[in-house]
């Protein structure tokens, strides 16, 4: 059992679901609701904004990757230092990336 809670990954004008991943019905963050129609696309407005490596832990992670200042993950950089393009949320994104990425803004802040 991992010990990472999952939640929807839907968002609707950046505002992130707070239900459960999976979840039947609508979205909702506090009190707006939303359904699948009325979500934000996939692909981060983030991808392509100009960035630069974030702060590493005692073992090199984030690996030079850059913290995405919308959705808050770290994402490779182009040659020109710009972020790829990326979705805001990954459904196949690893507990251990998950537990890095809080270690990491625990340690080193925002």
């Amino acid at each position: 059992m991992t010990d990472v809670v999952r939640f929807c990954r839907s968002r609707s004008a950046g505002r992130r679901c707070t239900r459960p991943l999976g979840h039947a019905g609508l979205h909702r963050h506090r009190t707006i609701m939303w359904t699948d129609a009325g979500a934000d696309p996939a692909r981060c407005p983030g991808s392509g904004e100009r960035g630069t490596p974030a702060a590493t832990l005692a073992d090199g992670f984030p690996d030079g990757r850059a913290l995405c200042p919308v959705c808050h993950r770290f994402v490779e950089l182009d040659g020109d230092s710009r972020l790829v393009p990326h979705d805001t949320s990954d459904d196949g994104e690893p507990d251990a990336e998950i537990r890095r990425r809080r270690e990491w803004f625990n340690t080193l802040g925002w």
